[in-house]
């Protein structure tokens, strides 16, 4: 019986109930979920390479979303990135968008719309 591949999604998020249902949803949704509370966490812990979409909230403590945006983008220019953020913040969400974020939601963000992201990050083409 032939293996089934799993996208790797990567959830960092410093809120542990965020953590929690990112990861629940991703793994009934077929996916192999990782969650980190950090964005430290995620950087040290070699998962990048695998990653084949990550999603980020804006505003953490030590290191923002952008900047780990920005990170990224050095070793893997193409992997799509989805930001949360429990802020409406407009200015923040269209520089997101503007230096290549596949999406923005506000939290609390509906458990189909963050789905429907991560599948329309994915079917963009190929990662890298």
């Amino acid at each position: 019986m032939a293996s089934v591949i799993r996208h790797v999604v990567v959830g960092a998020d410093d809120d542990f109930r965020v953590r929690e249902s990112m990861e629940s949803l991703m793994e009934s949704a077929g996916y192999a979920p990782r969650v980190f509370a950090s964005v430290e966490e995620f950087l040290q812990s070699g998962t990048l390479a695998g990653t084949t979409c990550l999603i980020t909230d804006v505003r953490m403590p030590v290191m923002d979303g952008i900047e780990l945006q920005r990170r990224v983008r050095l070793e893997r220019p193409k992997l799509p990135v989805i930001f949360i953020s429990a802020h409406s913040d407009e200015e923040f969400r269209t520089r997101a968008l503007s230096e290549g974020a596949a999406g923005f939601l506000c939290k609390p963000f509906d458990a189909v719309d963050l789905l429907e992201a991560i599948q329309a990050a994915l079917t963009k083409g190929p990662e890298n």
